[in-house]
């Protein structure tokens, strides 16, 4: 369960989202989008396009070209004694490669697209179906979410404490501003809020289910909105990964020369040690991230 705080403006977490669903499409895992606030339909039409060995190369080389012109430069400033130490590697090599790389500039083709198993849950549609609900005290979209996630692990084969006599898949599961006043929850607007425990039930239920089946999930939330710390703290202990991203737009971050070439922070919070006790503390807590014309980069 991977918990990403987002922006104030959500413009980089959704980002982020997408490449996150971009790689189980290319992958070939089944997805499950779910969202309140835009269709996921409209949001799997807009998912980044893939770059292939080749043409990753090619946008590499272009930057490493730009980097090199740069380093001439640089070259001339610095004294000739620092020239011969070895230089430290920021870009990714292709024999470290994990994943893909995405060019944000187009969209991925929609037979790509379509290549998958697609499931989604918008929230209105959901709820203009049946009556309100609320099963397990919780709010009712929570509730309806969970069902249908269930609904989606057992049907689908992702169960692993039920046998499969077919082959097995991942099912990548994609959860938008969960939290949000869209959700009906009021846990944004209000300090206390009236409803202080759906959230935190709703993310206890739904890591038994992916702790139980082969799925992996990320959620985005509004997490600057939310002023009661005692539910952040709840969260995030319920969560395996949390990152938080802060964009520069609009703070005082935006001027300060030493963030000229990055466009926000990336706080890694927590990451997931899995059937351990303590969580694991990250080796590198400085990270910042950059949109580049085609390339969305963390450094």
């Amino acid at each position: 369960l991977v918990f990403t705080e987002e922006d104030k403006f959500g413009l980089y977490s959704n980002l982020l989202f997408k490449y996150f669903l971009a790689e189980g499409i290319v992958c070939g895992h089944d997805l499950f989008v779910a969202s309140a606030k835009e269709h996921p339909d409209k949001i799997l039409k807009e998912l980044p396009a893939p770059l292939l060995d080749d043409t990753y190369g090619k946008e590499l080389g272009d930057e490493a070209a730009a980097v090199k012109s740069e380093d001439f430069q640089d070259s001339m400033k610095i004294a000739w004694r620092y020239q011969n130490l070895p230089k430290m590697e920021a870009s990714p090599t292709t024999s470290t490669k994990f994943g893909h790389y995405y060019d944000i500039s187009k969209k991925m083709s929609p037979e790509l697209c379509q290549s998958v198993k697609r499931h989604s849950f918008y929230l209105h549609e959901e709820l203009s179906f049946e009556p309100k609900m609320k099963a397990w005290n919780m709010n009712s979209g929570y509730s309806r979410l969970l069902q249908s996630i269930q609904r989606i692990i057992s049907q689908g084969g992702f169960d692993g404490s039920d046998p499969q006599k077919k082959q097995r898949n991942v099912l990548r599961i994609g959860i938008q501003s969960l939290g949000s006043v869209l959700w009906g929850d009021d846990v944004c607007c209000s300090d206390p809020p009236a409803d202080p425990h759906s959230l935190t039930k709703f993310l206890y239920v739904l890591r038994g289910l992916l702790r139980k089946s082969l799925s992996a999930c990320i959620i985005t939330v509004p997490a600057h909105l939310i002023q009661n710390k005692a539910i952040m703290e709840r969260v995030t202990n319920l969560s395996d990964m949390v990152v938080g991203l802060e964009s520069f737009i609009g703070s005082e971050r935006e001027t300060n020369p030493l963030y000229k070439d990055f466009h926000g922070l990336v706080h890694v919070h927590q990451i997931p040690r899995l059937n351990s006790l303590i969580c694991d503390v990250s080796d590198t807590k400085d990270l910042a991230f950059k949109l580049k014309r085609k390339l969305f980069t963390i450094e």
